[in-house]
C-alpha cells in the first residue's frame, strides 16, 4: 500500500506505522496515541516517538485538536506513505468479512453498515499446504493423492509444482504431471495426501502457458444505451471504451469465466453480461489451444 516516501532507510515496522497513521487520517479523519499501542502494541513512547516522526515528514498533513485530544486531517493533506486508492480501504472490510481479521486487528476504526455476499469456502487441509510450499522452495517433485473429476476414486501422481494460483475461487497447484507429460492445474483442495520428494525432471521456464500473457481488451456491451456504456466504462476504468487486462494464458480459462466472456454476447442480454471481449478473434486461438488440453 505505501507510496513513495522522504525516508528509504526507514524499518518496515516503523513504515508500516506510519501508513497506518495516514490510513487512519484519510479514511476517519483523526488519529490519537492510543490507536497506534491498540493496533501495533507498542508502548506510550514509541507511539509519541511515531506520531513526532510522522510531523517531523508531514507537518501540513494532521493538526492536534485538544478538545478531541486526537490529530485530525488537515485539508492539506497528502500521503506520503499511503497508496490512495478505494481498494485500500474496501479490503479491509473484505478482511473482516471474510474472517481474515478481526475488528482489533484491523486498521479500521469505525465502520459503516457492511456485508458480503457469501461463497463457499474451499477447504484446503494446512499440512497439504505446507508440504507444497516446501516441495516448491525446495525444487522438488511431489508425490501427491489427487481426486480428480476424470477417476472415480483418488489416485496417487507424480508432479513437480513450480507456482502456486488463485482463479478468483480456488487455490491450484501449477505443475508438472509426470504422467501426462504436461503441466496442468491441480487444485489444493482435492490432494488428499502426499508422500515421496524426488527430484523433478522438467525445466519450469518451458511452461509457456504460465510464462506468456494474453491481452484481453473489453469493453461496453454495445446493446446498452450510451448512458449505460458510459457507467459500465467507469465501473471498470475504461479509457476510450476500454480497459485491458493481461492474463497468464495458465488463467486464461478461468478469467473468461469469471467475467462471463466465455461466451458469445449475442447469447446474453446486455443487462446480465455488462462487458464483452472486443479482441476475442485474437485470443480465440489461445483459448481453444488451452481448452483443449487435459484439465486436472
Amino acid at each position: 500500500m505505501r507510496s513513495s516516501n522522504r525516508e528509504s532507510n526507514l524499518r518496515w515496522g516503523v513504515e508500516k506505522r506510519l501508513e497506518f497513521i495516514e490510513f487512519r487520517l484519510f479514511f476517519e479523519g483523526r488519529m490519537n496515541r492510543g490507536d497506534l499501542m491498540k493496533i501495533f502494541g507498542v508502548s506510550v513512547n514509541q507511539a509519541s516517538t511515531d506520531l513526532n516522526r510522522y510531523l517531523k515528514l508531514a507537518p501540513d498533513n494532521m493538526v492536534y485538536d485538544k478538545s478531541a485530544r486526537s490529530y485530525l486531517r488537515s485539508d492539506s493533506f497528502k500521503p506520503l506513505f499511503l497508496k490512495l486508492d478505494a481498494a485500500t480501504y474496501l479490503n479491509q472490510l473484505r478482511a473482516l468479512s471474510d474472517g481474515i481479521v478481526t475488528k482489533q486487528e484491523s486498521w479500521a476504526m469505525e465502520y459503516p453498515v457492511f456485508d458480503a455476499a457469501p461463497a463457499p469456502t474451499r477447504v484446503v487441509d494446512p499440512a497439504i499446504l505446507q508440504t507444497v510450499l516446501e516441495a516448491l522452495r525446495d525444487e522438488v517433485a511431489l508425490e501427491i493423492r489427487y481426486q480428480s473429476l476424470s477417476a472415480p476414486t483418488p489416485e496417487w501422481r507424480w508432479i513437480a509444482p513450480h507456482a502456486i494460483g488463485f482463479d478468483g475461487f480456488r487455490w491450484h497447484i501449477r505443475a508438472f504431471c509426470d504422467r501426462d507429460r504436461l503441466y496442468k492445474d491441480f487444485l489444493l483442495a482435492r490432494v488428499i495426501d502426499t508422500r515421496a520428494t524426488r527430484r523433478p525432471g522438467n525445466d519450469p521456464d518451458t511452461d509457456r502457458d504460465w510464462h506468456e500473457h494474453v491481452a484481453l481488451d473489453i469493453g461496453p456491451h454495445p446493446g446498452l444505451s450510451e448512458s449505460q456504456q458510459e457507467v459500465i466504462a467507469l465501473d471498470y476504468g475504461m479509457q476510450d471504451g476500454r480497459v485491458t487486462l493481461r492474463v497468464r494464458r495458465a488463467f486464461l480459462y478461468y478469467t473468461m469465466k469469471r467475467l462471463g466472456l466465455d461466451r458469445d454476447p449475442v447469447t446474453r442480454e446486455p443487462a446480465n453480461q455488462h462487458i464483452v471481449l472486443l479482441n476475442r478473434d485474437a485470443i480465440e486461438a489461445d483459448r481453444l489451444s488451452f481448452d483443449s488440453r487435459e484439465r486436472a
